[in-house]
Formats: structure tokens, C-alpha cells, sequence
């Protein structure tokens, strides 16, 4: 797969820095990937197929009280950003799903150049918020992330819907959120 990125590069560092180099980057990893494969006719159209059916389809779901979490924040004035470790489709993604309009701030690893839990993408993520990370609340569903936040001066909490992990730092629905900032 590396090699495949490497030879959609075209030799750019980074891969992509906008939308539209993300759409031509993952056009050419198609076409290279057909093509490590034997596929001789018409590879240009099948490259695009897969292009359709697989870049940013829409297949992306929310969890039940996402939108109720996000409308009570983002009504009661708190500036709200996504920081993950992807491309920068990541806001194009939110819009599909209808939840951009809350998001002051979109933060992609890979036009920061570092991803979670890296010091530098949460500082580039609080820079385009005007936010210092005691002043943050931040929610991953990773270990390792929700703990490098919390590193970093974040009250962070990791979201374990399966329940397994029992500690004041996890949380198994997003409402707790509400509940938490109500006794803050």
C-alpha cells in the first residue's frame, strides 16, 4: 500500500495539501493499484469507478446523540474543532454528513504534518482556536490519543461504547459530555 501512496505522490510532500490534490491523488492510487494488478483495459475508466464508489461515498455514519451533543455546545457558544489523523476531505466528509456547521475548526494530520497524539497537531489545533488546552475538553475513541491530550493539558476522555474500560476518564456516550460540563 506504501508503495502505491508513494507512486500517487507523483514525489510531493505532502501528498496533498487541498481537496482537489486529495481527488487526484486518490484517482492515481487507483490506477496504480489496477495496474499492480494486471488490469490492462480500460484502466483509466475503472480507476475512475473505484474513485466514485469509494473516495468520500457518504458510508460514514453518526452515532445516535451526536447531533443532540454538538447542537447543546455549539448553542451554548462553545467553539467546537475535530482534530484526526486524515486527509483534508475530513471537512468535505463532515459536510456530507450535515455536522460542519457546528465545527469552528477542522484539523488534518496531513496537512499539519504531524498526527495524534504529537504535540504539534493538537498545538495547531488550539492555534485556530484561540484555545489553550486547559481550556479544551477533547474526546477520542483511541487510548493512546485520549491520553497524549490529556498530556498535553487537555481534560480528555476516552469514548469506549463497549463499556470494557471502567475509569473517571471514560465515557461510553457522548451526553456524558453535557453532564460533565454542567458541574464544571
Amino acid at each position: 500500500m506504501m508503495e502505491l501512496f508513494q507512486k500517487a505522490s507523483e514525489s510531493k510532500t505532502p501528498w496533498y495539501r487541498n481537496l482537489d490534490d486529495e481527488r487526484d491523488f486518490f484517482q492515481r492510487y487507483y490506477r496504480y493499484l489496477l495496474i499492480g494488478e494486471g488490469v490492462t483495459d480500460d484502466v483509466e475508466a475503472k480507476a475512475k469507478l473505484l474513485f466514485d464508489e469509494l473516495w468520500c461515498n457518504g458510508d460514514r455514519k453518526l452515532f445516535p446523540e451526536t447531533l443532540e451533543v454538538l447542537e447543546y455546545f455549539y448553542n451554548k457558544g462553545y467553539k467546537i474543532g475535530v482534530i484526526s489523523d486524515t486527509s483534508p476531505s475530513l471537512e468535505y466528509t463532515l459536510e456530507q454528513l450535515g455536522v460542519a456547521k457546528y465545527f469552528t475548526s477542522f484539523t488534518a494530520s496531513s496537512l499539519v504534518g504531524a498526527g495524534k497524539p504529537s504535540p504539534i497537531i493538537f498545538g495547531a489545533a488550539l492555534n485556530s482556536l484561540g484555545v489553550t488546552a486547559e481550556e479544551s475538553i477533547y474526546v477520542d475513541d483511541y487510548k493512546p490519543e485520549a491520553d497524549g491530550a490529556r498530556e498535553q493539558g487537555f481534560t480528555s476522555f476516552l469514548i469506549d461504547r463497549s463499556g470494557e474500560n471502567k475509569d473517571e476518564w471514560t465515557i461510553t456516550d457522548l451526553r456524558q459530555l453535557i453532564d460533565f460540563e454542567k458541574h464544571i
